[in-house]
């Protein structure tokens, strides 16, 4: 009977690999410990074979692909062989205790099927310059586009409830990206959070990592800079159709509204297409008529705070800049979160897992290289 699985995605790992999956399984002989080896190559040869005789099951890419897609390549397989109950994710470099995995592993067991359950370190003591730095970075950023605060947006400890699996599949990224991705789409998905403090634990100049943490965790601005980009795209659409619609017209009014109609058509389509990727056709006309509330209710707040800005004294110029930069702000966030907030779907082949998820996980077949369906990731 096995009562979790824990997923441990490597690339090129080093000799903490062996260790942690021997305490896994020491401390939880029922647990099945998948090792996804991401494409490490002959000299790491040795290693997956160590991890495979302490009783993990090693998976394979043929090439190196990245963490995000080895770790979609094993919930796949996962999905496929009806899985249930707690999933874990743990790192391959020393930096997850064997007894904080397996409390995130109960946790999820313990909670209810759409929590995602986090091990946040709390990045106190002797941290690394390089790792505080990037998780104060991290931290930041992700408020700022997701608009809800995480104490570790680093953390690669993660419990799964088998009910997530299709969702998880679904989201974007293939390398380190991927799991900021996720996080950032949590609660647009429907999904929760809860965070468990773990230990914070570092190798020496944790050799085996592959993470960056400034340059990747600048990823999750991606969604802000696209959106920025869309936005001064309207921007310069509405400039210069209203001066042509006046051009030809002669009349202001009707020429600022036509112009703002087609820059804000133009602006919509791209941030539901490219931007927050939200482009499902059931909920088109809910999210334009969204959009166009929002849109009014932004005009008026604008007007509203120029007027105040200019009143106090402010230069126009400087009011202009203050009051587009905290709307730029807002706009993304009111989007992101009313407009295109995306509803969870319900997963015709989640129901058997939702269903079985408060038993304890009946093993799909154990899972050997030479019969198993994901010997080699694909």
């Amino acid at each position: 009977m096995t009562d979790m699985i824990i997923v441990i995605p490597a690339y090129e790992p080093g000799p903490a690999l062996v260790g942690l999956v021997d305490g896994l399984r020491r401390a939880r002989p029922h647990a099945e410990v998948i090792v996804a080896d991401d494409g490490s190559g002959p000299d790491c040869a040795d290693v997956f074979e160590a991890a495979r005789g302490a009783g993990a099951v090693v998976l394979t890419h043929p090439s190196n692909r990245g963490k995000g897609a080895a770790l979609k390549s094993v919930f796949r397989h996962l999905r496929a062989v009806g899985a249930s109950g707690p999933i874990v994710t743990a790192d391959a470099d020393g930096q997850h205790t064997v007894a904080d995995i397996l409390r995130v592993g109960d946790a999820v067991a313990d909670g209810d099927d759409r929590t995602m359950v986090l091990g946040c370190r709390g990045f106190t003591g002797p941290v690394p310059l390089r790792s505080r730095l990037g998780n104060s970075v991290s931290r930041g950023l992700f408020r700022l586009s997701a608009g809800w605060a995480l104490s570790d947006t680093q953390t690669g400890l993660r419990g799964i409830p088998a009910t997530m699996l299709p969702w998880l599949i679904q989201q974007p990224g293939d390398r380190f990206e991927y799991e900021q991705n996720v996080l950032l789409r949590l609660h647009g998905g429907g999904w929760h959070v809860q965070e468990i403090a773990i230990a914070t634990v570092y190798e020496p100049h944790n050799p085996s990592s592959h993470f960056r943490p400034v340059v990747d965790s600048l990823r999750v601005l991606i969604p802000l800079v696209t959106f920025a980009g869309s936005s001064f795209l309207a921007f310069l659409i509405d400039t210069v159709a209203l001066l042509l619609f006046f051009a030809v017209s002669g009349m202001l009014v009707p020429s600022v509204v036509a112009a703002r109609v087609l820059s804000a058509s133009v602006n919509f389509a791209i941030n539901r297409r490219l931007v927050f990727r939200a482009a499902t056709g059931r909920d088109l006309w809910r999210q334009a008529a969204t959009y166009s509330l929002l849109a009014a209710a932004l005009l008026a707040s604008n007007v509203v705070w120029m007027a105040f800005l200019t009143d106090a004294g402010v230069p126009l110029l400087l009011a202009k800049i203050v009051t587009e930069a905290v709307l730029f702000v807002t706009a993304y966030q009111a989007q992101r979160a009313l407009v295109f907030a995306r509803r969870p779907r319900a997963a015709k082949d989640s129901t058997a897992a939702e269903t079985a998820h408060s038993n304890r996980i009946e093993p799909p077949v154990r899972m050997e290289e030479d019969t198993h369906i994901a010997g080699r990731l694909s």
